[in-house]
């Protein structure tokens, strides 16, 4: 399957200053895949070692960092004539081998004519122990699941996806029923590469839903395996409250709904490893609508989002109809819609991402946005209702800004508002940074 991130991967290989490449990501969401693909299509040949319980290289790195010798040992393990710039050698779960991560500063010194890629879960890489991470001597992908233009390209439907970065917005139009049904599907199905080629394959939402069940499952025995053993309880806590939180009306994170009496100190770390693991997305307050956003955040108030409205789905047991078919009365499928435009925007990496909401009052902005020098109030709609109320209050208060919608009407500018489609989100952002940073 095609993914963006090959554009990147190629232009790290052709940097002058390029360094050892460590992909990250959460588990399954395709970093074994897309670098054995990028090494089938841009290298002669590819060295490629799973290093998880692999005998053969569990002390490839304890006798010394001599880089002469271990290319020599990786060259006689897979059977590759390792030459430089010819050659992509490839070191999946590097976290599980000692002194892994850290061999990658020789690599960077002692030999950076040889183009080195390392995978490994966030769940492994950020949070090892016993290992320094080398600052400074590596460079750093993140791979998150597929978007919803992925999720068309995966299936065929290449123009469909061209024409949504095109940002023709009159002729996307003529083709809403294609997408809006698309984006009910992908709601189903998610972005974890899996669950696409089962959908892909089978066309059967309980054939992908046995796939999501069995990915979290094994984000639940790395929870086990990977966390302190004291957080455990309370990481799994909070990773199952997870649905129920986005069900309420604000979304805001409430520790109450992990555990009745439950503090903010007790589920502190809970909370932050499972955003280190890359598990959840994390989107805080900021108490004031000025630049830099970051400056006028609150961090005692946020919300949880999960990597993937497939898994959300999964995990919350929410029949299948109810995601593919139209709700008309314009009330479900809020924490479906919220969830998939907060990944949606996760994945442009580059856009600073915040919630706001005013003291004492009703008023709250699903999102708020910093492009460039512009703050960007957002609003989210699961449907077509096109109200926007805290939305219109905020822009009358802030006449220089401009607003945006997103929702399933069809693209149309106002005077302070955009509605933008929702199986539009990633495109019109994405234009809307490359603009800002032109």
């Amino acid at each position: 399957m095609e993914r963006f991130i090959m554009q990147d991967l190629i232009a790290w290989k052709n940097r002058e200053d390029r360094k050892p490449l460590i992909l990250l990501g959460a588990r399954q969401v395709g970093k074994t895949y897309i670098l054995k693909e990028f090494g089938r299509r841009e290298f002669e040949n590819i060295a490629y070692i799973n290093c998880d319980n692999n005998a053969m290289v569990k002390d490839l790195f304890l006798t010394d960092y001599n880089v002469e010798r271990i290319l020599l040992t990786i060259g006689a393990i897979t059977g590759v004539n390792i030459q430089a710039g010819k050659t992509l050698i490839v070191m999946d779960e590097i976290q599980e081998l000692r002194r892994g991560l850290n061999a990658l500063k020789y690599f960077c010194e002692d030999a950076p004519e040889y183009h080195v890629a390392v995978a490994g879960s966030l769940l492994g890489l950020t949070l090892h122990q016993g290992e320094s991470f080398p600052v400074g001597k590596v460079n750093t992908l993140e791979l998150f699941p597929m978007t919803y233009e992925e999720f068309l390209w995966a299936r065929g439907f290449t123009q469909r996806m061209e024409l949504l970065q095109s940002g023709t917005w009159n002729v996307v139009k003529s083709l809403r029923t294609l997408y809006t049904q698309h984006l009910r599907e992908y709601y189903l199905v998610g972005g974890m590469p899996e669950a696409v080629n089962k959908f892909i394959e089978t066309n059967d939402a309980n054939a992908v839903r046995e796939v999501q069940k069995e990915i979290i499952r094994a984000y639940e025995k790395d929870i086990s395996k990977h966390a302190p053993t004291e957080q455990v309880i309370r990481i799994n806590q909070v990773w199952n409250s997870i649905p129920s939180q986005l069900a309420k009306e604000n979304k805001k994170f409430i520790y109450g709904v992990v555990k009745q009496g439950a503090r903010a100190k007790d589920y502190e770390l809970a909370i932050q490893w499972l955003i280190d693991a890359g598990l959840v997305y994390k989107i805080n307050r900021v108490k004031m609508l000025g630049l830099p956003l970051k400056i006028h955040e609150d961090i005692s108030a946020f919300k949880l989002f999960l990597l993937d409205c497939g898994l959300l789905g999964a995990m919350s047991k929410t029949p299948a109809a109810l995601l593919l078919l139209q709700n008309n009365d314009n009330t479900g499928n809020g924490d479906f819609t919220e969830n998939f435009v907060c990944s949606q925007m996760a994945s442009l990496h580059n856009i600073p991402i915040y919630y706001y909401s005013k003291e004492n009052s009703q008023l709250e902005l699903d999102f708020v946005l910093q492009i460039g020098t512009q703050v960007v109030p957002v609003e989210v709609k699961a449907e077509e209702n096109l109200q926007s109320k805290s939305l219109k209050s905020t822009l009358a208060n802030n006449p220089n800004m401009q607003g945006l919608r997103f929702s399933m009407s069809d693209y149309r500018k106002q005077e302070d508002i955009t509605n933008v489609p929702l199986y539009g989100v990633r495109s019109f952002l994405k234009k809307m940074a490359d603009n800002a940073n032109c």
